[in-house]
């Protein structure tokens, strides 16, 4: 069986500009939408997508699947994680506490009326062994940049506290081989934008 190959593609900038999106169902600005189909049209040959359902994934997912005539599904685990309280706000709409407690345990510290990271992390490794799982050649997911970093620090056998050091900007792409077992799956790119 020939290697197979999963693209992780972040989704663009979005209406009402950087923040915690979490759950929020915002949609792409046009210059989000414009990032995304510069970044995909520089790497065809997907056999098939798979997408969060929130807009700012679903949108363009729907478009580029209709574009190259590939199948297309959506994963709810592949959603972005739920920051409850602090839902569309900018970081520096949260009180400064707060926000270092954040960044200095991600995993330990969960935002008010948020989602755990145990939890996030759970369903999200969920839907990375369903796509390793998949026969398929070449699958695009289209998802968020926490999805990204969840499946990036298992793959690179990170500690779940770094998550955060994995910078993942808007519509950037990060390329994934899948060699037969029993080789592992590798990084061949990351932040492709």
């Amino acid at each position: 069986m020939p290697d197979r190959f999963i693209d992780l593609l972040r989704h663009g900038e979005t209406l009402g500009g950087p923040g915690f999106r979490g759950a929020r169902d915002d949609p792409l600005s046009a210059h989000g939408r414009a990032s995304m189909h510069r970044v995909a049209g520089a790497r065809p040959g997907w056999t098939r997508i798979v997408s969060s359902p929130a807009r700012r994934c679903g949108d363009f997912a729907r478009a580029l699947a209709t574009q190259q005539g590939v199948p297309l599904s959506f994963a709810p685990a592949l959603r972005e994680r739920g920051f409850g309280d602090w839902e569309g706000l900018a970081a520096e709409q949260i009180p400064a506490a707060e926000r270092a407690r954040f960044w200095a345990d991600p995993v330990g510290y969960t935002p008010p009326g948020a989602e755990s990271f145990q939890a996030f992390s759970t369903r999200v490794l969920a839907a990375w062994a369903e796509l390793r799982a998949s026969p398929a050649p070449a699958t695009l997911v289209v998802t968020h940049g926490g999805v990204i970093r969840v499946i990036l620090a298992e793959l690179l056998r990170m500690p779940p506290a770094a998550v955060l050091l994995i910078e993942v900007p808007p519509a950037s792409l990060s390329c994934l081989r899948l060699p037969e077992p029993p080789g592992l799956p590798s990084l061949m790119s990351h932040g492709i934008r």
